[in-house]
């Protein structure tokens, strides 16, 4: 377990940031307490420093995880999100798109928002722009990258894709014995 380097903080904060804009900040000085991220194993844990100092007595070879894992870092060092940092982008997320409750469950299972299955998008959301999917009860399922911008969803045909999918929470379900 050790700090990020210069390159993974750039990378790791460059994917939040489209997510969450400059919210990041909100994230490491919390009102509760002082929290960083630490790489292990080429994943990435957002961790209280409370109990890092605590952590600091387990062996790395021991240890399995510490804190949420928000990520990892692929082979080519590109930051991949996992769903488990949706606890912590959701609340702080500026771009959210709510889906019809008759297209969580295809979200759910892994496939892309199509038109038919959106019911609000935040308006002046660009193209290519990260945003989180929520039910239309305002409980977050999951995030993805917007297909189309706001204006374009208005007048794009009912089968076309909107939010590209990229993570939700049926991945708990769906990948339950090799997430950590």
């Amino acid at each position: 377990m050790r700090p990020l380097t210069e390159e993974e903080t750039r990378a790791l904060f460059e994917k939040l940031a489209k997510y969450i804009g400059e919210n990041i900040q909100l994230l490491v000085d919390r009102p509760d307490g002082s929290y960083c991220f630490r790489l292990h194993k080429d994943r990435v844990y957002y961790v209280s420093e409370r109990i890092l100092k605590v952590a600091t007595s387990i062996p790395g070879d021991k240890l399995v995880a510490l804190g949420t894992c928000f990520g990892k870092f692929t082979k080519t060092q590109k930051f991949r999100l996992h769903v488990t940092a949706l606890d912590y982008l959701a609340p702080y997320a500026k771009y959210k798109v709510w889906v019809k409750p008759g297209a969580e469950q295809s979200f759910l299972y892994g496939n892309h928002v199509l038109k038919s299955g959106l019911g609000r998008i935040t308006e002046n959301t660009a193209q290519y722009q990260g945003v989180v999917v929520y039910s239309m009860a305002d409980v977050p399922l999951g995030f993805g990258v917007a297909a189309k911008s706001t204006q374009d969803c208005r007048k794009v045909d009912p089968m076309a894709i909107v939010v590209f999918h990229q993570a939700d929470v049926g991945e708990y379900v769906r990948h339950e014995e090799t997430l950590t």
